[in-house]
Order: structure tokens, then C-alpha cells, then sequence
């Protein structure tokens, strides 16, 4: 039996079960994040699969976390000053994979399991990232959602599909990387004041920052809470006592 309310009963197979971090990626394996590899490790187990997705330079949506390119590949650069096609040239670090369009994604996990996607922003006001993820889900048949940290890109979901479910995953903003954001902006984006334009159906959370009262106000409404990114048992046991999922690394859940 869920704790969900009724009316939001649909979005059980959110978390049926636990959500792979950038798909079941194991370095050491040869199995890199965010890859064919690890998607694939993640299906094999029935995990959910969490995997990020970046706009490039064509207007491509392509699967990769990092603004740039140093971390993971051979080259340098910003994603979004790449093509599509420079990005499929590029070697994965540790890898025979490539990286991926989200279409080429979605048509390797072909509704086996529930895609959780996270859009990557600047937040610059572009909202060509949603526009492009919500053209090529179109006729995707499987369980997915699309989530952001930034509420512009998730309200342009809520506008231009509002049957999409769609989320927020967010923090208390403590994160160095925030200090771009003017102070009444990240103020909004910490005490999720933005939820009457957004209209999550979930939120996805940093379990660190949990108990948070926005967070547990919108769980007691019956709007489930997953969280990121649990590396251990111990750090699973604490999460589940604030969430309805987790979103996992490092260890099998």
C-alpha cells in the first residue's frame, strides 16, 4: 500500500525502485557514467536509470552531465559549443562508449525501466534544452520524467507539456556553484517559492539537506520525494526516513 493521495496513485513506478545515478557506472569496470555501459548494468538489475542530459551547439540533447569536457573525455571545451557530431568523436576516458543522443538513449531502453532526466541549465533564460527533450520523448512509450534545478526550464515543461511528469531537484543552495545566481534567485530556488509556475509532480532532493520543512510540507501533501546521491547503506537508511526513493552510487541498492 503507497502513502500517496489518490489522485497521485499514477506515479507509483517513480519509485517501484531504486534510481541508478547516472546509470550503474563502475570506473574500475571499464563502466562510465552517464554511458550505453552503464544504462545497460542498470536494466540487466531493474534499477530506474537517472541520466543527464546537455544542449550542444546544434541543438542536439545529448547525454552527458558536465558543462565541459575535460573530466570525462580526451578533449576540452563546453558541451554547448560543440556539435553533435564533435561530441560523438570524442573518447570517453576509461571507455568504448560514446557519447549519446537522448533519442539513441531512449531507443537502448525502450520502456524496460523508468528514465528519470535530468535538463542541465545555465539558467540563462534558454529554454531550447525542454523544447528539444520533450520533441524527441514525443513517442517514447516507456516510464520517464524530466526534471531541472532550474525552475524556468521546468516551467517551459509545465507550459509546453503539461501531461509530462516533471520535477525539481534542488539542494539549500549552499553549493559554491550557486554564487552566479543573484541572492533574491537563489533565495527562491532554496525555499522552492517558485512552485505555483513549476507545478512539480516530485521533488528530488539532496539527502544531506533533509529534514528540510519545504520538502517534508510538499511530502505530506501526498507528492513523493526522491533523493541524490546515496553511496552507502548506512547513507540509504538516513534517506528513506525523509523519501519515497533513492537515487544511488557506489553500491548496490
Amino acid at each position: 500500500m503507497t502513502r500517496f493521495s489518490p489522485q497521485l496513485r499514477a506515479l507509483d513506478w517513480l519509485v517501484a525502485r531504486p534510481i541508478a545515478h547516472r546509470g550503474l557506472h563502475a570506473v574500475s569496470k571499464g563502466v562510465v557514467e552517464n554511458t550505453e555501459s552503464a544504462f545497460a548494468a542498470a536494466i540487466t538489475l531493474n534499477y530506474a536509470i537517472e541520466c543527464d542530459v546537455q544542449l550542444t551547439a546544434d541543438g542536439e540533447a545529448v547525454v552527458l552531465h558536465d558543462d565541459s569536457l575535460e573530466r570525462l573525455t580526451t578533449r576540452s571545451g563546453l558541451v554547448r559549443a560543440c556539435t553533435t557530431r564533435e561530441l560523438k568523436q570524442a573518447k570517453l576516458k576509461n571507455s568504448v562508449d560514446t557519447i549519446q543522443t537522448l533519442a539513441e538513449l531512449l531507443q537502448q531502453v525502450d520502456g524496460r525501466v523508468t528514465l528519470v532526466i535530468e535538463l542541465k541549465s545555465q539558467f540563462d533564460g534558454n529554454m531550447q534544452l525542454a523544447t528539444r527533450a520533450l520533441h524527441v520523448l514525443t513517442k517514447y512509450q516507456g516510464p520517464y520524467c524530466l526534471m531541472s534545478f532550474d525552475p524556468d526550464l521546468i516551467a517551459a515543461v509545465a507550459a509546453l507539456s503539461p501531461d509530462t511528469v516533471r520535477g525539481i531537484t534542488a539542494d539549500r543552495t549552499t553549493d559554491t556553484s550557486y554564487r552566479t545566481l543573484p541572492f533574491a534567485r537563489r533565495m527562491c530556488v532554496r525555499h522552492l517559492d517558485h512552485l505555483e509556475k513549476t507545478r512539480p509532480h516530485f521533488i528530488s532532493y539532496h539527502f544531506r539537506d533533509l529534514p528540510f520543512a519545504p520538502v517534508q510540507a510538499i511530502r505530506e501533501r501526498g507528492f513523493p520525494v526522491i533523493t541524490w546521491t546515496v553511496r552507502s547503506r548506512q547513507e540509504e537508511q538516513q534517506a528513506r526516513r525523509y523519501s519515497d526513493q533513492v537515487t544511488f552510487e557506489s553500491y548496490t541498492a
